[in-house]
């Protein structure tokens, strides 16, 4: 499954791995805020964000955006729990229709806003990531 990037996000994850030494998997830009994503696999992420934060801090200052890292995860639940954290999760179901692949996530109550997002921003950001990573083509809280 091929990736495609823009200049932009080739710009961003060139400049943190440089920063951080970590190898990216993945970069977004969600349209609804200003922050970059970036995707590194579970043996990257203390390498990514640095000692006490300083890589993530360091980026976000080079850059002008906040900077979020999200741990790659191979099993489809499990990588979309951890793109949502903190939001508590009660339960994750994929289902998959003739032609569609939908996940719902069930959601603590007090943390449906937070997993939503503002304008809808962190779950555009589940659906981009669990899309492109695990050809999931809906991502539903219920």
């Amino acid at each position: 499954m091929g990736i495609k990037l823009g200049e932009k996000q080739l710009q961003y994850m060139t400049l943190f791995e440089n920063i951080s030494g970590a190898p990216l998997m993945d970069c977004i830009l969600p349209d609804k805020d200003d922050r970059v994503v970036f995707l590194v696999k579970k043996e990257n992420m203390s390498m990514a964000i640095g000692k006490g934060g300083f890589n993530v801090k360091k980026a976000r200052g080079m850059i002008g955006r906040e900077v979020e890292i999200v741990e790659y995860c191979e099993d489809p639940a499990e990588f979309i729990r951890k793109i949502v954290a903190p939001a508590r999760v009660k339960e994750i179901r994929i289902v998959e229709g003739k032609d569609k692949k939908t996940a719902y996530l069930k959601i603590h109550a007090e943390d449906k806003g937070l997993a939503i997002g503002r304008g809808g921003s962190n779950i555009e950001k589940v659906r981009t990531l669990a899309s492109r990573h695990h050809s999931i083509d809906d991502v539903l809280v219920v």
